[in-house]
């Protein structure tokens, strides 16, 4: 893990570089942690904070900003009247104490690229066939309102509006109370897209490894997420005997162990998480009566999945008898293995090997925001290296040279399907 973080340098650039860098300092200002990273959760005055900042630097460049329904925040720039656009962006929400790079490198260098790319078009004269839309989706995190990828899932018509907009959080503050109260609920469903593209950290370590500059990716990962509810009684932790006891906390630690060995039993090809549990009373005398928690299984394999996903459900009988509980199932969020378009994943080759970057296929083992826009539009995902491979922590790191280049990269990208090259 780095031991020291490392601040973007604008002084190892020259012209719109620097200007880039400078604006990713920055935006690196918002929500910032003692330790080195950023703590900016959906809808939160950090939030709020870097998205006026974010209005400014659009404005600044001639676009038109709005906020949509469920507080996507678009910056647009119409070169053909009436034409749909390129929408090539991330997320600027982040984890609690996450990392810097995460989702808001990829708004940023959406927001540059897209400079660029309506820059070129005004000096020559020339008109694409599409224009141009720059955007920071809503919640892609999932941290405090679930699920995660929350603004393009509405965008795409894969959640309802009215029920994610009634969502709460842990407070009990729904979205809609939590957006307007930064002051980015608004109408309307935003610009409508032609074609996609998104770049991103890789957040893992293969890229770095393998010595590649850019990642060109051409399929996700399969995952089943699910949020399970234990349910037991409260007891006296001292006097209440063994054998009496139905403790919930004991039950859920068995589903994390359960996921564990599921990974242990699928080397390589599985992967297993619980990343959050909420235990009630959370009291040190008392046994605890119900947790939530949020288990995810993924994998590339989507019959290793289907195993792994029946081998959890057949625990929990189990489970249940031996902590003397119940398990109910209260919500999942799954999507299967899907294609990027071949064509996108071609134009990205195409690109990369124009610019001279080392570059290859991947795939994506998280979820993004691009993972809806395939399924309705011509997408292309990007990655750029991830130090040791570090992500949803502080010490998240990509070098100044590879974000460039990443910048570089995704300019060209987004002027070949402006150009119509796609689709």
């Amino acid at each position: 893990m780095l031991k020291t973080i490392l601040e973007p340098n604008p002084g190892n650039f020259t012209g719109d570089d620097a200007d880039f860098m400078a604006d990713f300092a920055m935006l690196c200002t918002f929500g910032a942690t003692t330790n080195g990273g950023v703590d900016r959760l959906a809808a939160s005055a950090a939030d709020g904070q870097q998205r006026t900042w974010f209005t400014q630097l659009l404005t600044d460049q001639g676009f038109t900003v709005e906020f949509d329904q469920i507080g996507n925040q678009f910056g647009t720039y119409e070169l053909v009247h009436g034409a749909p656009y390129v929408l090539v962006g991330s997320h600027l929400d982040s984890q609690p104490t996450a990392g810097r790079y995460d989702g808001a490198y990829g708004v940023l260098a959406a927001a540059h690229a897209a400079f660029r790319v309506v820059a070129a078009y005004k000096n020559s004269g020339s008109l694409p066939k599409y224009n141009i839309a720059v955007v920071n989706w809503f919640n892609e995190e999932g941290s405090r309102f679930k699920p995660s990828m929350m603004g393009s899932s509405v965008y795409t018509n894969k959640l309802e509006l009215d029920q994610t907009l009634s969502t709460q959080d842990r407070d009990g503050v729904t979205v809609a109370e939590a957006l307007a109260a930064i002051g980015c609920l608004g109408v309307g469903s935003g610009p409508q897209a032609a074609c996609c593209a998104e770049i991103h950290i890789e957040q893992g370590r293969s890229m770095e490894r393998g010595g590649i500059t850019i990642g060109i990716v051409d399929s996700n990962w399969a995952a089943n997420k699910y949020e399970f509810i234990v349910n037991g009684e409260q007891a006296h932790t001292g006097s209440t005997i063994i054998t009496d006891r139905k403790d919930a906390l004991l039950g859920a630690s068995m589903l994390v162990v359960a996921a564990r060995e599921l990974a242990d039993s699928f080397p390589g090809v599985l992967h297993t998480s619980v990343g959050q549990l909420d235990v009630y009373p959370n009291s040190p005398v008392v046994v605890p009566s119900r947790v939530t928690l949020l288990l995810d299984l993924r994998s590339a394999d989507e019959d290793v999945l289907a195993q792994a996903d029946l081998q959890l459900h057949g625990h929990i009988e189990k489970i249940e008898r031996l902590a003397n509980v119940t398990i109910a199932k209260e919500a999942s969020h799954c999507w299967p293995v899907t294609p990027y378009q071949p064509a996108g994943v071609e134009l990205a080759e195409k690109a990369a090997a124009n610019l001279g970057l080392p570059h290859q296929r991947v795939k994506t083992l998280a979820g993004h925001d691009s993972t809806n826009m395939k399924d309705i539009v011509p997408t292309v995902m990007l990655f750029v290296p991830s130090v040791d491979g570090i992500s949803h922590n502080e010490h998240e790191y990509t070098r100044d040279e590879d974000i460039v280049s990443g910048l570089h990269m995704l300019t060209d990208v987004v002027g070949r399907l402006a150009e119509g090259e796609l689709n």
